[in-house]
């Protein structure tokens, strides 16, 4: 699943996609009635790409799970978040079957439908197509195994400032109380 740009504003109901940005806000737009309107950074913000679930091994990404109620869905709206709580929990373990059930809190589990449902509703689901999926369609054999390098931090930052730049100083005035 890409969900990269829809997020989740704390205190606003929805999701959001982001439009544009700016140097003080982020212009969002409302995945479902398409009104805009900036946030702020007092605003805390949350990328669904950026969520995860807790399981007792590892974490697992939200747009995994939504792959896989899209895949056991057959493409279809799941069970609405205003089902009984016990329903929901039987649902998600079915999808996640070791999901830590101290650290997902019930809350947790009605916004993981509601989202979904939210984004079938207005077709914003998208699903990417791996690259060994690719190449199994387009050979019809299996695919070739790819190398893959693991990337290393680095613990060196890259300076800013060039060397044969000078760093411009900024005065800032102050405001007289009074």
């Amino acid at each position: 699943m890409d969900l990269k740009d829809i997020i989740s504003i704390s205190g606003k109901s929805g999701l959001f996609s982001v439009v544009g940005k700016s140097k003080n806000n982020v212009i969002v737009e409302s995945v479902i009635d398409k009104k805009r309107f900036p946030i702020f950074n007092s605003n805390k913000i949350s990328a669904l790409s950026d969520i995860s679930i807790y399981t007792y091994k590892e974490e697992v990404l939200l747009s995994d799970i939504y792959r896989k109620i899209f895949e056991s869905n057959d493409g279809k709206t799941t069970i609405s978040h205003q089902e009984d709580i016990k329903k929901l929990q039987k649902k998600l373990e079915e999808l996640v079957p070791n999901y830590d059930k101290e650290q997902v809190y019930n809350s947790d589990i009605k916004k993981l439908f509601q989202w979904y449902n939210i984004l079938h509703d207005t077709k914003k689901l998208k699903l990417k197509v791996n690259e060994e999926d690719d190449d199994k369609t387009k050979s019809g054999d299996k695919p070739k195994k790819k190398e893959i390098k693991s990337k290393q931090k680095s613990t060196k930052q890259t300076p800013k400032i060039k060397t044969n730049q000078v760093a411009k100083k900024v005065q800032r005035t102050q405001k007289k109380s009074g």
